[in-house]
């Protein structure tokens, strides 16, 4: 009896072992049958208040939801050094209840060679943290040159029972970032000993942001490197701690700068995530595999409520899940969370005090029996699932366990504005005779500081179903002279020896390109060089953006405008990527102009407009005067302003347009773009790159001058060209 109870004590402890070895993202299948969820930690962005830890949820690791309406779950000044935290990674304990989490500590407004600490937390139930701060150049004598602690992380190690932490460290201001090791104390409160080197870059280069991934008993360490081979490179041992041998370089799907690289495994047993911060854009990536030696990109099946930055995922369970939703998730957070395609979900608009919710839809959408398809999580449940929403609100209620059930009055309204769902800004707009169909090319908007890098088109049978055609430019791949800062783009259909030509003039990095396509829809080939990249003779401030294109029915020739700050003006030569040499002209539209020309022509007159004040700026506007000729003096009517923000509808920021004459008629619309509605007032500066686009009709009087234009949220009704 004694030798089967040791018998049975051994394998036991030889299964807890093995269980433990291997981090929670991957753990056998057998014993990842128990996580339903998943946990996503992570900060902001690089200001101090962004300096934080965030949490989110996912019920299939690819649709997240924020917690706490995505405010900090730890004060980063009760448990830092700096006042600040960065990178947080968090790890199931060996145990399986107990959970550990390492962050930087950092504030980088100090500098990002400021920090010499990390930070330990402990939890037993993901609600409440335990905190030390570990600072290694206090710590551990010898390191009187440190210059930056970065990413730490941890896992857990077997043949040892010990925890091992692993992050960056750079030495002296020519020295390189290593990744080192250290075991944490059994308390998980500090480092047993000095900090050891686990891996530097065999090019000699830096290596950050390590990860460790335990998967056929090898052991992947995922780093980026920031000399040669930038990107997210591989390495493998058969050992934790040491022989790790370069495998792959730049397993990252993307061309454009990034870090922070997390890993982990799907609850399904279908693969991998590898996800990463692509900083410069302000968005995450994430793509799936199942070997580590091929990704697949699956952004298209991810969503986020959140803009993360440098995180990680941990699977987690029905119990766990449960627990964080009733303590940081409201019935608000679920009623937002609907993920029905036919959703505008950027338009929702969510009343708390009134109790209401109406959900915004695309053109055509039945509502009879109508299913928003509400996120829900484990604890979480929402009823009626579907409602008949065609008569008017339904009565949904939230229940959340642990919470008192919550009732919302559910209506949906199918409004034509915004046209297009999502965030998009300075729309030029084009009927192709080809076709016999209309395109909208806008700006890709809702980037960070304007920093999107790709242009879309989107194509209409009657300007109110509008279809994504897709990438028409992406300017890391497709343009030499300029990778960043993709904006305002317009295009012209020319019809040369018999043939159609599409000219695409568009902003990047503050200078104007053009390509040029035999379809409105692309592909797009770039002249090779910038059309326009310095200030006309007499300018001295403002940029070179926001290209216009113009061609005179009276004469067939065409004209390019620009301008920020002042407007220029030329005629293109015939080849329509070169400007003809001498007829730049600085046009003089009145001191309020800011940018976004725009110019067609009707009965004998040449209408300029342009946008006032700043994009930022709830009175962004548009204004126009009228012109005898293509560069021919601006007069200024007295009503000049024809379309300006409705506070009463809360609508604002209504700028940078472009109009369109239906083929035929004397009927015209003006297409514009507008704040985010209705969470864009309440954005600050960041609701001038959280847009959307819009169209509405525009008249004229009989005298020629504009009728001032009524923004809508109802939009047009769709349009037919005669043929």
């Amino acid at each position: 009896m004694v030798k089967n109870t040791s018998f049975f004590k051994i394998v036991i402890l030889t299964l807890i072992l093995f269980a433990g070895y291997l981090p929670a993202y991957s753990q056998p299948q057998k014993v990842n049958q128990k996580y339903s969820a998943y946990l996503f930690a992570y900060f902001t962005g690089n200001q101090k208040n962004e300096e934080a830890i965030h949490f989110a949820l996912s019920a299939d690791g690819y649709h997240y939801r924020a917690l706490n309406q995505d405010k900090p779950i730890l004060n980063s000044a009760k448990i830092s050094e700096s006042g600040g935290v960065r990178d947080p990674h968090i790890v199931r304990g060996a145990d399986g209840k107990t959970f550990y989490m390492v962050a930087t500590d950092m504030v980088s407004d100090k500098g990002w060679d400021s920090n010499r600490a990390m930070v330990l937390l402990k939890s037993t139930d993901l609600v409440n943290w335990s905190s030390s701060v570990v600072n290694i150049q206090k710590r551990f004598k010898g390191n009187d040159s440190l210059m930056r602690v970065w990413a730490p992380q941890t896992i857990y190690d077997a043949a040892k029972g010990k925890y091992l932490i692993y992050w960056s460290m750079k030495h002296g201001l020519r020295g390189r970032d290593i990744i080192y090791y250290a075991y944490a104390n059994a308390a998980f409160t500090d480092l047993e000993g000095e900090p050891k080197q686990l891996f530097f870059s065999p090019d000699k280069g830096s290596c950050i942001d390590g990860e460790i991934v335990n998967k056929d008993g090898l052991f992947y360490l995922f780093y980026k490197t920031e000399g040669a081979n930038l990107g997210i490179n591989i390495a493998i041992s058969t050992k934790l701690t040491e022989g790790y041998k370069l495998q792959s370089v730049d397993v990252q799907q993307t061309k454009e700068p990034v870090e922070g690289s997390g890993v982990f495994k799907l609850n399904d047993g279908s693969g991998y995530i590898l996800m990463y911060d692509v900083y410069a854009s302000g968005r995450y990536q994430f793509t799936k595999s199942t070997d580590f030696k091929t990704f697949k990109v699956v952004d298209g099946e991810v969503s986020m409520n959140f803009h993360p930055r440098h995180g990680t995922v941990m699977p987690i369970t029905t119990a766990e899940a449960q627990r964080l939703a009733a303590k940081w998730m409201s019935a608000e957070d679920v009623l937002l969370s609907a993920t029905n395609p036919a959703l505008k979900t950027i338009n929702t608009k969510l009343d708390t005090a009134a109790k209401t919710l109406e959900l915004a839809v695309r053109p055509g959408t039945s509502l009879k029996a109508f299913n928003p398809q509400f996120t829900t999580f484990p604890g979480i449940m929402v009823t009626p699932k579907t409602a008949d929403l065609s008569k008017g609100p339904k009565i949904f209620t939230v229940t959340i366990k642990g919470k008192a059930p919550v009732k919302y009055k559910v209506s949906a309204v199918e409004n034509h504005n915004p046209v297009l769902a999502g965030y998009y800004a300075d729309p030029d707009i084009l009927y192709a005779e080809k076709t016999g169909r209309f395109y909208l090319y806008p700006t890709s908007d809702g980037f960070t500081g304007w920093s999107g890098k790709y242009f879309k088109t989107f194509s209409s049978p009657d300007m109110v179903n509008w279809k994504d055609e897709g990438v028409i430019i992406d300017l890391p791949k497709d343009i030499k002279w300029a990778k960043r800062n993709a904006w305002a783009p317009c295009i012209v259909e020319k019809k040369i020896n018999g043939a159609f030509k599409y000219f695409y003039y568009f902003t990047a990095a503050q200078k104007i390109g053009v390509a040029v396509a035999d379809d409105p829809a692309g592909p797009f080939v770039d002249s090779g060089k910038p059309l326009i990249d310095a200030f006309p003779d007499g300018i001295t401030g403002g940029q070179q953006i926001d290209p216009d294109v113009f061609s005179d029915p009276k004469t067939g020739k065409s004209y390019l405008y620009w301008g920020n700050g002042y407007m220029a003006g030329a005629e293109l030569s015939d080849d329509m990527v070169s400007l003809k040499q001498g007829t730049t002209k600085v046009l003089k539209p009145g001191k309020d102009y800011r940018e976004g020309t725009y110019v067609f022509y009707r009965e004998g007159k040449y209408y300029f407009m342009w946008s006032e004040d700043d994009t930022r700026s709830p009175d962004y506007r548009v204004a126009y005067g009228v012109a005898d000729s293509p560069l021919g003096e601006i007069i200024i009517p007295q009503n000049s302003i024809i379309l300006k923000k409705d506070a009463l509808k809360g609508i604002y920021g209504t700028g940078h347009n472009s109009v369109i004459q239906i083929p035929g008629t004397d009927e015209w619309y003006i297409v514009y773009h507008r704040f985010n509605y209705p969470k864009g007032i309440t954005m600050g500066d960041a609701a001038g790159y959280n847009r959307e686009v819009c169209i509405d009709r525009l008249y004229f009087n009989a005298d020629g001058t504009i009728k001032q234009v009524i923004p809508t949220h109802t939009g047009i009704k769709p349009v037919s060209v005669k043929k």
